[in-house]
């Protein structure tokens, strides 16, 4: 069988999307996805809700840049869905790490992990909904830490719509407005009032999420955060520490 190996790798060649061959994921990579969650949300300016309401915060695993933004493009739009075995282990952990300060916040309540959705288009071209298993991920890394969480696919994009991707903020904003909207399964999981979760795969302006968080609590529901992969990072480079948010809405400060 050792030829027929050889022979397949010639044909079609194992490579890390940062380039380092033979291996699927280099360990430089995977070490990026490993350390703990911290917090984005002041980065992306379109979270600002502009009520007085802080931004909801975001939890990532590590800024949106070099050899992540690889792993990410090659993992959502060439293909590489093999990365999933890569990166849903890496938010599992996340989850984990943030569960006790959600479980603070809900009492013992019950929380719903909602992914954050694709246009219509994007989901064709893919052939899948990659954020839907980062939203697994984030469910059973819950009830690792002990939560009652289930995963709730909640939203829609309304029309034909067009991919965030190469866009500006205000580009960002006036492509969403009005254009997220809650699905029959999610009126009907949710119930009148849950308290969510949102997941999705990149932070950039916030204007996907906070589009998301807009339609959900205009259905009743409260969005306590949000947890991420890779988040662009402020021009300043600054992080916020992962420091435990008072009980409550888990608002940042």
């Amino acid at each position: 069988m050792q030829p027929v190996r050889e022979l397949v790798r010639l044909l079609l060649p194992v490579a890390c999307p940062c380039g380092e061959l033979d291996v699927r994921w280099c360990a430089r990579c995977a070490a990026l996805l490993a350390g703990p969650p911290v917090r984005a949300e002041r980065g992306a300016p379109r979270l600002d809700r502009l009520d007085g309401v802080p931004p909801v915060p975001v939890w990532a695993l590590t800024p949106y840049t070099g050899p992540i933004r690889d792993v990410v493009v090659h993992w959502k739009d060439r293909g590489r869905s093999d990365l999933d075995r890569l990166l849903a282990p890496a938010l599992r952990r996340a989850a984990v790490r943030v569960g006790p300060v959600l479980a603070a916040a809900l009492g013992g309540a019950p929380v719903a992990v909602v992914p954050v959705p694709s246009t219509g288009a994007a989901r064709r071209a893919r052939g899948r909904e990659p954020v839907a298993v980062l939203a697994r991920a984030v469910t059973r890394g819950l009830h690792d830490a002990g939560l009652r969480a289930h995963q709730v696919p909640a939203l829609a994009r309304r029309g034909a719509g067009r991919d965030q991707v190469g866009l500006g903020a205000r580009a960002r904003g006036r492509n969403l407005a009005g254009a997220v909207r809650m699905t029959r399964r999610g009126v009907y999981a949710l119930g009148e009032s849950s308290v969510c979760i949102l997941v999705d795969d990149i932070l950039t302006t916030g204007a996907t999420l906070a589009a998301v968080e807009r339609t959900l609590e205009h259905a009743g529901h409260d969005v306590l955060g949000a947890t991420v992969l890779a988040a662009t990072p402020p021009p300043a480079h600054e992080t916020e520490p992962g420091a435990t948010p008072a009980p409550g809405r888990l608002r940042g400060d």
